[in-house]
């Protein structure tokens, strides 16, 4: 690359500039420098202004440095003071690949022989993929003078972060590459070139800032037990996890709070519907039935004090079937056939049962009964009639808001038959699921497996589990362990999906990346890293910060499962699908818990709870017994055939003796020994 064809872009941070860009000074000032200092080297392509907010400077910033052409420099005006909204080093820092220290202390030097408050500002800079990254204070002139003190040092720095051959840019020594540059040690580039006051204590572009709340990424863990950084290698890893041991219990107390509210919209009353809960009552706008209905087959009748009898031949007036249409008036002396669900005809009181009838004669043609005999005079007023609204009156509460539509069919029978068409439900979410991995490879893929290569059976498991738990769910594939790879797959996903859900690449390799992936690059808060459990010690709880389709901040959640199949399958029961209940307004949450008898003796892990996979099965003493699926190991898939629990051991020394009692997670059907 030529250091002629270098191409910059400028991002202004400011509340105020943000909703009125007239209030900028400092973009036509880096403008001026760039055509004055940097000569023919700089193009400026584009200029932004967005407010003090992470999310927006996040992503204005990978708009340049993650496309298929990246600038070669971004600079930043503004936001690196201590005022509570200055987070532009906070939003800055974590899309950083490689920082460049030298390039910090060059801009406070240059600084610091104006004024002592130059000590007072943050900047940061370093190369996200292939272009540099700059901060400049938001002061017009301290910007001016940051960007002067090192502009023509950046040609050299942008063309190697752009991957030029570095042997080749510095054959024939600093003297060349200074002189290239029009610099040297007289005229050294850390000075400026312009006197006067230059302040760094706040960023102001020469207005104020609004007073409205700004929400920056809350870290919940110890800044000095963050997850490892990639870019310092595996010497300076951590050698035991920084992240605090909970419990269960508190571990899930955690995914409760930091689980989003449900969301309501609008759905259509069809079978789609099944596994939703309702975020309404539901009235009945109409009465069920809408008539007065028989419930047998026979004959319809006038049965009164003031009628004759109902005993005796009848001629038969006509037939009322269960279809819709206009009904004449039965006259006394007259009956009319009707059938069962069908209205009576006006006038008519009772229906007399076909059994209690006999045929006396037909139509001349012999298709159609004539007269027909009623043999009982015991037909009462109203008998084997349904009443208009006797199942359900209009206005009637039919449904409560928290109600689930189960597969069983009640409840959408309910809505249905008074006609509703659309209610309003808790949106359930749409998951997504990653494996993380060079060495996994997609399960199907035809032929041998290489040294090293692993199936993936994680991810068409755990999606499999979760359609079966009735969320919809999306493949995202499998992300390579390269920081800028799975930054890049977690962002597309958390553009598709309500929760992502990965397995692998949560424990203490170097390679294992999604937590520093998620603090560093994503901005995210990981709540847990570790949990005192057998099998899922590993398992991640974070949330990242993210804009919906309205512009307003959220949390989407990530749960980072173990890579071990068996951990993965019984931390997304006992783990994921309380928060999906929570977000999907089902009450209450998570598998439903039984007590079991033991079936035979199960030794206990005496450090760490147990989920121990195993059958339960009713038998005819009415009582659940459960065995074991074997070998436990976590990495041990084969645990899981035939499982429907997880059996809840506590730590201990000692083993649980047959026949003892132990709370049971229910994860799939019950059989019983009566269906053998």
């Amino acid at each position: 690359m030529s250091a002629a064809n270098l191409k910059a872009a400028i991002l202004i941070i400011s509340e105020t500039a943000a909703k009125d860009p007239t209030t900028d000074k400092s973009g036509d000032i880096l403008q001026e420098v760039f055509q004055s200092d940097g000569g023919v080297q700089w193009k400026v392509v584009d200029t932004k202004i967005v407010p003090d907010d992470v999310l927006d400077i996040q992503r204005t910033v990978t708009h340049w440095t993650d496309g298929k052409e990246p600038l070669n420099l971004v600079v930043t005006s503004g936001g690196t003071g201590f005022a509570i909204k200055d987070v532009t080093p906070e939003a800055i820092s974590p899309l950083i690949h490689r920082h460049a220290p030298g390039l910090v202390h060059g801009m406070l030097a240059a600084s610091l022989s104006v004024t002592p408050f130059a000590l007072m500002s943050r900047p940061v800079a370093g190369v996200r993929h292939k272009t540099l990254i700059l901060t400049l204070p938001g002061s017009p002139k301290g910007a001016k003078e940051n960007l002067q003190s090192v502009l023509k040092l950046l040609p050299h720095a942008c063309i190697q972060a752009a991957g030029a051959d570095s042997r080749s840019i510095h054959a024939g020594g600093v003297q060349k590459l200074e002189k290239e540059g029009g610099v040297g040690t007289s005229s050294s580039s850390t000075t400026s070139g312009a006197g006067g006051h230059h302040h760094h204590l706040h960023h102001d572009h020469n207005h104020g800032h609004g007073q409205g709340a700004h929400v920056i990424p809350v870290a919940h863990t110890n800044p000095d037990s963050r997850s490892n950084d990639p870019n310092e290698g595996p010497t300076r890893r951590y050698r035991s996890s920084p992240y605090p041991m909970l419990s269960v219990d508190d571990a899930l107390r955690l995914i409760a709070e930091q689980t989003p509210t449900p969301k309501i919209v609008k759905a259509a009353v069809n079978g789609a519907l099944v596994g939703s809960v309702l975020a309404e009552d539901i009235e009945a706008t109409e009465a069920v039935p809408a008539y007065r209905a028989s419930i047998v087959d026979g004959y319809a009748v006038i049965a009164s004090p003031d009628t004759p009898s109902t005993k005796g031949v009848f001629p038969v007036s006509y037939v009322s079937h269960a279809s819709p249409g206009e009904i004449p008036p039965l006259k006394s002396g007259q009956i009319a056939r009707i059938t069962t669900g069908a209205p009576l005809p006006p006038g008519a009181t009772s229906v007399v049962m076909v059994e209690d009838t006999v045929l006396k004669s037909r139509t001349e043609d012999g298709k159609e009964e004539k007269e027909v005999e009623i043999l009982t005079d015991e037909v009462k007023p109203d008998e084997n009639v349904r009443e208009i609204g006797s199942d359900i009156k209009a206005g009637e509460l039919i449904l409560r808001k928290g109600e689930e539509i189960s597969a069983v069919g009640g409840e959408l029978g309910l809505l249905a038959s008074v006609g509703k068409a659309e209610v309003f439900v808790y949106k359930r979410p749409t998951v997504g699921v990653l494996s993380t991995g060079d060495e996994i490879v997609q399960h199907d893929r035809p032929g041998d497996l290489r040294l090293g290569e692993v199936r993936d059976c994680n991810r068409p498991t755990l999606m499999a589990a979760l359609r079966g738990l009735g969320f919809e769910v999306v493949d995202l594939g499998i992300a390579r362990d390269k920081p800028g790879a799975l930054e890049t797959t977690l962002r597309a996903a958390l553009r598709k999906v309500d929760v992502i859900i990965t397995s692998g690449g949560v424990s203490m390799g170097e390679l294992d990346l999604l937590k520093p992936t998620i603090e560093r690059s994503l901005g995210g808060t990981i709540h847990f890293g570790r949990v005192a459990m057998k099998p899922g010690k590993p398992t991640t709880f974070a949330t990242v910060p993210v804009k919906d389709d309205a512009g307003e901040r959220v949390d989407k959640v990530i749960f980072s499962l173990p890579g071990n199949p068996a951990s993965a399958v019984v931390t997304l029961h006992l783990f994921v699908l309380p928060s999906l209940h929570a977000a999907s307004g089902i009450t209450p949450v998570g598998l439903p818990r039984l007590m079991v008898i033991l079936d035979h003796d199960f030794r206990l892990d005496r450090q760490r709870p147990e989920y121990h996979r195993a059958l339960v099965t009713a038998r005819g003493d009415g009582s659940l017994y459960a065995c074991s699926t074997g070998g436990q190991r976590s990495s041990r898939v084969g645990s899981l055939k035939s499982a429907n629990a997880l059996l809840c051991f506590p730590a201990a020394e000692k083993p649980m003796a047959k026949g003892q009692r132990v709370e049971a997670l229910i994860m799939g059907r019950i059989l019983s020994e009566l269906q053998r």
